[in-house]
């Protein structure tokens, strides 16, 4: 197994988007922890001068890394399909189960890379612009650490989604297209409508949002605890159904 995750780090390492969504992460990271510091003066999101503030800005490098992460999951699994590479991927290792579970841990962990760095982004603004207008910040206090722990677990957990729905589609674009829209348009849409918040706290965007202990004025979320096990189990799903898939079908 542990050649198996060595040889996917190393087929990560020969290209050039893992940086590339990287960058995207920490651009997307600060961009969005810059607009909740400069329009923080509205009715949406709780002062930053409050725990349930801090929460929420330091909550958005989850927001941000997450989907990238996911994408980086997905086009690992897929690209084997795109570049017909799966053949002799699972010759070499007829165990089709180790190998997607080599992505999985693989693309895992480095989407809790992301995590980490995109917090790190994050932290940096806030440390430096907050104190400028007059806002006391620890990063140890006001429930910050939970919440940067959780963004690095939602990040590694979306990064699973995206091996895992891969699995199930094996088309790139479609698998990628799809993802990308679901997660920047149709959630947020749908979640949007407040007769339909009885049931959308439970998508994983705000299964995520939950984990990392956003906060908003006109949105309710479920306890960080009962989000970071509903998030667990989308991923252990798309996990399960992909890699049952990954053994069952053709590779062809």
């Amino acid at each position: 197994m542990k050649r198996l995750i060595a040889g996917e780090f190393s087929k990560l390492a020969t290209t050039r988007l893992w940086c590339w969504l990287l960058i995207a992460s920490m651009g997307i990271s600060a961009l969005y922890a810059g607009l909740n510091i400069g329009f923080a003066d509205n009715t949406v999101t709780y002062s930053l001068a409050t725990p349930q503030g801090q929460q929420t800005l330091f909550s958005v490098a989850a927001s941000a890394a997450a989907p990238l992460a996911a994408v980086l999951g997905a086009i690992g699994l897929t690209g084997e399909f795109r570049h017909r590479t799966a053949t002799a991927t699972f010759l070499a290792s007829p165990n089709r189960g180790r190998v997607v579970a080599a992505k999985f841990v693989t693309y895992g962990a480095v989407g809790a890379g992301y995590g980490v760095v995109s917090t790190a982004v994050v932290a940096a603004l806030a440390t430096t612009w907050l104190p400028a207008k007059g806002i006391e910040i620890s990063l140890t206090g006001n429930g910050l650490p939970a919440t940067m722990i959780g963004g690095v677990a939602a990040v590694a957990i979306y990064g699973l989604i995206g091996v895992g729905l891969g699995a199930l589609l094996r088309d790139q674009v479609a698998t990628v297209v799809g993802m990308l829209i679901y997660l920047y348009v149709v959630e947020n849409i749908i979640t949007g409508i407040p007769a339909l918040s009885g049931w959308t706290i439970y998508l994983p965007g705000q299964a995520a949002n939950a984990l990392t202990g956003m906060a908003l004025t006109t949105r309710d979320f479920l306890p960080a605890w009962h989000g970071g096990l509903l998030l667990a189990g989308y991923g252990i799903m798309f996990a399960v159904a992909g890699n049952y898939l990954t053994m069952r079908r053709d590779i062809a």
